[in-house]
């Protein structure tokens, strides 16, 4: 079975973004595995409490041939997604990008560039604004 590792932050519209990107995906089956990587977390919330993380398994349970495990990590949210994919033994890794500056990118980083840039496997990168989407 076709196995996708995808990142979800706490933003809802890039959540959505991949959400429906994967669900777009020609594919009959697929695994999906949704990783979400807490750089804080006092709380020591679980995956299962990030509404964004919710909002995309919703999304993908709807296809009722893509089974979807979400899965918390802590640490580095690049190296955590890369870690997952290794894990999980992933196909394909899916993320959602952000506009930034390069100056924003100098100076904050970007979880987005750093998998590119450090990922063994095929990345897509999706888009919050959605074709069609006003």
């Amino acid at each position: 079975m076709y196995r996708i590792v995808a990142g979800i932050d706490t933003d809802t519209d890039r959540a959505e973004a991949v959400g429906r990107t994967l669900a777009e995906m020609p594919f009959e089956e697929a695994e999906v595995v949704l990783v979400h990587v807490f750089e804080e977390n006092p709380e020591g919330a679980g995956v299962g409490q990030v509404g964004s993380v919710s909002h995309v398994e919703k999304i993908l349970t709807e296809r009722v041939d893509f089974e979807v495990t979400p899965v918390g990590k802590s640490g580095d949210p690049a190296a955590g997604l890369l870690d997952a994919a290794e894990e999980f033994d992933a196909n394909l890794l899916c993320v959602a990008g952000r506009k930034r500056t390069p100056t924003g990118k100098a100076i904050f980083g970007s979880v987005t560039q750093d998998v590119i840039l450090d990922s063994t496997y095929p990345v897509v990168v999706c888009d919050d604004q959605w074709p069609g989407d006003e």
